[in-house]
């Protein structure tokens, strides 16, 4: 019998998960988990087991198969969960990806390099020559949401209300306050029917319009309209944004490797496959519940458990990668499932990618000398109850700003 790992591996994991991720999958790639507390549950660790669930048809994403006591609460109390293609099991997620799966293309999303590069520029424009910000609130957050807002064809005015909303409604309703998924829920509902309406008499050639030329065509329903809006509102900036904040303090850890981006600019986008799969932005993968009764690594998982996949664990996992704990920005291979794998793989990674190269880049030229404004020990990890892994917030010291 694997050993039961307590809920707060889950819901409060610290500086460094790692270690304890480390202790238990050494025994076992699977154990039993407390989350939700007192469900079934299981939490897999291993990097090949992770890869295989994530491409398993009997582990469904559909809210519908949870056991009922749990399916009422979630589809009552959140609109994350009910209606996308990140919720969703084939043929309906086939249905769900097709309206959207084209502004996803690289192709596609390379067309939105110059406006991203201006987005970056115009935030680093705000920053002191010389003094402290809080990278989070002043970088990471906001240019990818920007992005992602205009991308959509949504106001970028109000942004503030989509962080509001977005912080709350990517948490998990099973372990969250449902007044409070409920409110935001409604809000968000209220505000983009809203907008639809308006835009609907003024289709344009964005990604809004595309979405509401499916729901008028009958792909989509009005919940999968709006359910669609707030994951890739969610998705578009929160796992960007800790990609970045992650990226740079581990940088800022790792000074040699630093000086080395700087020096070799070309590897910017090794680098950010090292920081995704060393900490990256989501540390599991959304809800997974077994459709029937199965087994991954000889551990019996009875149907309508929860199963949760570590891609934390699994990017750390030796039997996978050398020196799994060094963090090494010329690392190569280096194959991660930070974007997931298999019919779920991220539709947004291209975005995100081109995101963080573009980012990574200026703030490295911009920036000839940064370093963090409190000891590294003071950088707090953000705790709560969604899958991301990010940081409450990262104060650096500018001490020069070039011109862009």
């Amino acid at each position: 019998m694997t050993d039961v790992i307590p809920t707060e591996f889950f819901t409060e994991p610290g500086s460094n998960p790692h270690a304890t991720a480390a202790e238990y999958r050494s025994k076992c790639p699977v154990h039993r988990i407390n989350v939700p507390p007192g469900a079934d549950a299981y939490a897999v660790l291993g990097n090949k087991v992770v890869e295989e669930a994530l491409g398993d048809s009997r582990l469904s994403k559909q809210v519908e198969n949870l056991p009922a006591r749990y399916r009422d609460k979630a589809v009552a109390s959140s609109l994350l969960v009910v209606g996308n293609l990140g919720f969703a099991d084939a043929p309906k997620h086939t249905r769900l990806k097709k309206p959207i799966s084209r502004a996803f293309l690289p192709a596609t999303v390379a067309q939105l390099r110059p406006r991203i590069q201006d987005i970056v520029d115009d935030l680093i424009d705000t920053f002191p020559e010389n003094g402290e910000i809080d990278l989070l609130s002043s970088f990471a957050l906001p240019m990818p949401l920007t992005v992602i807002c205009e991308y959509l064809g949504i106001p970028v005015a109000d942004r503030p209300l989509f962080l509001e909303w977005s912080y709350i409604l990517s948490q998990d309703p099973l372990q969250h306050d449902e007044a409070e998924l409920k409110a935001a829920s409604e809000e968000f509902t209220d505000y983009f029917t809203k907008l639809v309406a308006e835009r609907r008499t003024d289709l344009r050639d964005d990604l809004l319009s595309e979405i509401i030329r499916a729901r008028d065509a009958g792909v989509y329903s009005e919940t999968e309209l709006l359910s669609t809006l707030l994951l890739l509102i969610i998705a578009g900036h929160k796992t960007v944004a800790n990609m970045i904040g992650n990226g740079t303090a581990l940088l800022l850890r790792h000074p040699q490797q630093l000086e080395m981006l700087r020096a070799t600019p070309e590897l910017i986008p090794s680098a950010i496959e090292e920081i995704l799969r060393y900490e990256g932005s989501a540390a599991w993968a959304s809800l997974r519940v077994a459709a029937e009764d199965m087994q991954l690594a000889g551990v019996d998982i009875p149907k309508g458990s929860f199963v949760h996949l570590s891609l934390s664990s699994a990017g750390r996992d030796p039997d996978v990668y050398d020196d799994p704990d060094g963090f090494d920005v010329t690392r190569s291979p280096n194959r991660h499932l930070s974007f997931g794998h298999g019919p779920h793989f991220c539709i947004g990674a291209p975005l995100g990618r081109l995101q963080g190269e573009i980012a990574f880049s200026t703030l490295l030229r911009r920036l000839p000398r940064f370093e963090l404004a409190v000891p590294p020990e003071e950088v707090a990890w953000l705790s709560d109850s969604s899958l991301s892994r990010g940081l409450e917030a990262l104060p650096i010291r500018v001490g020069e700003r070039l011109p862009r």
